[in-house]
């Protein structure tokens, strides 16, 4: 089965797939790691995490910390649902690809294999379902920075309190952090649905992904706020 499967794909399909991984993982590690004189929003948020963690020390009630962490878990829950319907929608279009040959067939490309149509669903399935993993553990560490931030001492003077406000600060850092990484892994999975059409499809809605995901890390109105501080 492997020979005729790859024998359906050409060198610019493999080119293409290639692009697709490096660019998935390439645009994490320089969003999540920048360099020092051209922060990311995501770094720039960092701060704002902790600074938030430290005036929740001395706000009473801390109901408004309260709200926000839960606005911020609901946001998880609701990309978490999402990202499990889409896993769903594409398994099922895996299942009828014939539907995928038709149409393909329609606008000028020849027909392909069952495995042909399977395989680059695939690609987009595990992205999806990698996306799912990030957002349910984002959900679950939110869910651990409430509790720590519930047993951060009432009284600022109290030895516990801001040790523990850092530690919910960290938490919720890494909370974001795979929430980030949930939301990018959804942003190129639908790039990887551009592959249907084709390599040269896949290869213009990477490029596409990538310079809108960079773009909004490194050059948004939002970053240019974050920095006025």
């Amino acid at each position: 089965m492997l020979v005729p499967l790859l024998s359906s794909f050409t060198l610019l399909d493999f080119i293409a797939l290639g692009l697709l991984l490096f660019a998935w993982v390439g645009t994490g590690l320089v969003i999540e790691h920048p360099p020092k004189s051209r922060a990311s929003v995501t770094v720039l948020m960092r701060r704002y995490r902790s600074d938030w963690m430290t005036e929740m020390l001395t706000r009473k009630p801390r109901i408004f910390d309260a709200t926000i962490l839960g606005s911020l878990r609901q946001g998880t829950t609701f990309l978490t649902s999402a990202a499990m319907i889409a896993v769903g929608g594409v398994l099922a279009l895996a299942g009828q690809p014939q539907t995928l040959d038709s149409l393909v067939m329609g606008v000028g490309i020849e027909g392909h294999p069952v495995i042909f149509w399977q395989t680059k669903l695939g690609v987009v399935a595990l992205l999806l379902m990698h996306a799912v993993f990030k957002f349910i553990w984002s959900n679950r560490l939110f869910g651990y920075c409430a509790v720590v931030m519930a047993s951060v001492p009432n009284e600022v003077e109290d030895p516990r309190a801001i040790p523990r406000a850092r530690q919910a600060a960290e938490i919720n850092i890494r909370a974001a952090t795979n929430f980030n990484r949930g939301l990018r892994s959804v942003y190129f999975a639908l790039a990887g649905l551009a592959w249907i059409l084709g390599p040269w499809g896949l290869m213009l809605a990477v490029a596409v992904t990538g310079w809108s995901v960079l773009s909004r890390e490194f050059a948004s109105t939002s970053r240019g706020v974050l920095l006025e501080d």
